[in-house]
């Protein structure tokens, strides 16, 4: 048999392991985003809580909105605009996941194979893994930062209906060429500053936290590579990303959804910094977490069903365990 006919004959995850992986993972990750997507409307509108009240410098800009708790929230968008609204920006949501997660997870598992190398006891020092989750994470969201914009802003369309306000957009697609007719290709990565950095954090403590919390397990226990591993690596991966991920999810999400001029610089923040700044002073430091138990409970669930699909599906097509 010639090398190429053997190459043919090979399973589909051997002939092309990377594009495999990437199909694994997206699949993996819409999953995991339908389930949990309600939480994530809900953080997106808390975060949002408390912005049009506060001027530059921290000045009241008039009437402060009421306050909603989390549950207050879920409970009012459901009452005020429906079920199906839980789920407004869902589209979005996974066309940035099949880029954001199909990217990352590659990306991470190239540098800790290929590029930093394992140890010798085929542990993955910590270091190291901080490094390949924070780059894998900023270079994966980088690349689907203009499907993250397009799910944030069509995440508030429902509030500004209420509010009496027009609705910006028609559909995912209206959305998309919408925000390129007005602020053009840059218009579409608005707030990739904040995305790519709050995308490093949840990385480094999604990615980072997950494989050396598995490894550990597997090292040092007497736990073996089943979903009892995958459950505990998930739940710890999840808490560690909402603690380090929520405060740039604020800035990121509030960079967002800020009105913009026809040359696409926002008109309430000039960068990230400044909106946290304008944040912290309005607000005080804790507004920086706003949204912390949504994001948390969406994160330990998604990071659960993501993984243990994941890891289910990659074994049941051969791929080796993450």
């Amino acid at each position: 048999m010639s090398p190429a006919e053997e190459e043919k004959s090979l399973p589909l995850p051997e002939r092309w392991p990377r594009a495999s992986k990437f199909a694994l993972s997206a699949c993996a990750a819409a999953v995991a985003e339908l389930v949990t997507f309600p939480l994530d409307l809900t953080k997106t509108r808390l975060q949002v809580q408390g912005e049009a009240a506060v001027g530059r410098g921290g000045a009241a800009r008039g009437r402060p909105a009421p306050q909603r708790g989390m549950l207050r929230t879920a409970a009012g968008i459901v009452h005020e605009e429906g079920l199906l609204q839980l789920w407004q920006g869902a589209t979005p949501a996974i066309y940035r996941h099949i880029v954001y997660s199909g990217v990352r997870m590659v990306a991470y598992e190239h540098l800790r194979d290929s590029v930093l190398g394992r140890a010798e006891d085929e542990s993955f020092p910590f270091w190291k893994a901080v490094v390949g989750g924070m780059s894998a994470g900023a270079i994966g969201q980088f690349f689907a930062s203009p499907a993250d914009l397009v799910k944030v802003q069509m995440q508030m369309e429902g509030k500004r209906k209420l509010e009496g306000k027009p609705l910006r957009f028609r559909g995912v697609h209206h959305a998309f060429m919408k925000i390129l007719s007005d602020g053009g290709i840059r218009g579409l990565w608005a707030g990739w500053v904040p995305n790519v950095q709050r995308a490093a954090l949840v990385n480094m403590g999604d990615l980072t936290t997950y494989d050396s919390v598995k490894h550990f397990l597997l090292l040092n226990t007497p736990l073996v590579d089943n979903s009892v591993t995958h459950s505990v690596a998930s739940a710890c991966s999840g808490l560690v990303a909402a603690v380090l991920g929520t405060p740039a999810d604020v800035v990121k999400t509030r960079i967002m959804n800020q009105p913009r001029d026809c040359q696409g610089r926002g008109l309430l923040y000039k960068s990230s910094m400044d909106c946290l700044i304008q944040t912290v002073q309005g607000e005080g430091f804790m507004s920086l977490y706003k949204g912390f138990v949504p994001t948390w409970m969406r994160m330990a669930p998604w990071s659960l069903v993501f993984w243990l699909t994941y890891e289910q599906i990659r074994r049941i097509c051969g791929v080796s365990s993450f």
